[in-house]
């Protein structure tokens, strides 16, 4: 079982701005991204984030967000997905690096959890 990672955020530029920062200690893992809506405005696509778990070659996905209604395409999302995909309601660039790093080590998913657990964002 591979594990990957996809980012969404509300801005294309964040989403495909953060899989720089991570690459540099996760060059071996799967990150794939949606950013912002399909006609290119601020907001998020559940499409765009079928079309990033589509193209994930993981198996498994951890999945990370900026705000709120990112979520709710997320959750969505997997509705539409056949791989088992884990979404993260931590800090949204220190939560994908720790995760990217973590994989990179070969941790495995339930020690990877435990070390999100304190970058949690509390509601």
């Amino acid at each position: 079982m591979s594990l990957g990672i996809t980012l969404v955020s509300h801005v294309s530029d964040i989403a495909n701005g953060l899989p720089k920062l991570l690459k540099q200690v996760a060059k071996d893992v799967s990150i794939t991204t949606a950013g912002g809506t399909d006609d290119g405005r601020i907001g998020t696509s559940m499409q765009k984030i079928i079309k990033a778990f589509d193209d994930n070659s993981a198996d498994e996905i951890l999945a990370f967000y900026d705000l709120g209604s990112a979520k709710m395409n997320l959750e969505m999302a997997i509705e539409m997905s056949d791989k088992k995909i884990h979404i993260y309601d931590t800090a949204f660039i220190e939560g994908a690096y720790t995760a990217a790093s973590l994989i990179q080590a070969g941790v495995n998913l339930n020690d990877i959890e435990k070390q999100l657990k304190p970058l949690t964002i509390k509601n």
